[in-house]
């Protein structure tokens, strides 16, 4: 396996560059491409399931994204160490009835020496919106990149 850089020890600019890496790859929505990012026995708590291997991060994901339409997400590095990033994040979707949501939460990650993320924690909540609510259409352009995301 090759190795996924940035690598460990991050400092903030390598750290920013992991999350914005991160932030591209889910929004693609291809469960596959965001698997590759994490070793072949990470370990996740996302909400209250508990995945564990590559296997099920992709099975996991492509239930999510049937699920969650039009997904689209943002996350900001909130702080880092050695080889742990921990993000605030926020991303919408709609339903199969179309009601919008605009979920929030906090990220855990722990990374190997290769740079590939070996643990996620995450803690989500989901609060219902109107379709005038929306704020986040898409991967995030090119001149937002670096901005921190508004809480509200």
């Amino acid at each position: 396996m090759t190795d996924r850089p940035p690598l460990p020890p991050f400092s903030r600019e390598t750290a920013l560059q992991k999350v914005q890496a991160a932030e591209d790859a889910w929004n693609t929505r291809d469960p596959e491409r965001v698997a590759a990012a994490y070793t072949a026995d990470s370990v996740w708590r996302n909400r209250d399931r508990f995945i564990a291997g590559r296997d099920e991060i992709v099975a996991f994901l492509t239930g999510k994204w049937q699920r969650e339409l039009d997904y689209a997400l943002r996350k900001n590095l909130w702080t880092f160490g050695e080889n742990r990033i921990a993000v605030r994040f926020q991303y919408e979707s709609h339903d199969a009835a179309g009601q919008w949501w605009r979920s929030y939460g906090n990220e855990l990650w722990e990374f190997d020496s290769r740079g590939l993320m070996r643990r996620r924690e995450a803690s989500i909540n989901d609060a219902p919106i109107a379709e005038s609510e929306r704020r986040i259409f898409g991967p995030r352009p090119e001149a937002e990149r670096g901005t921190e995301f508004p809480l509200r």
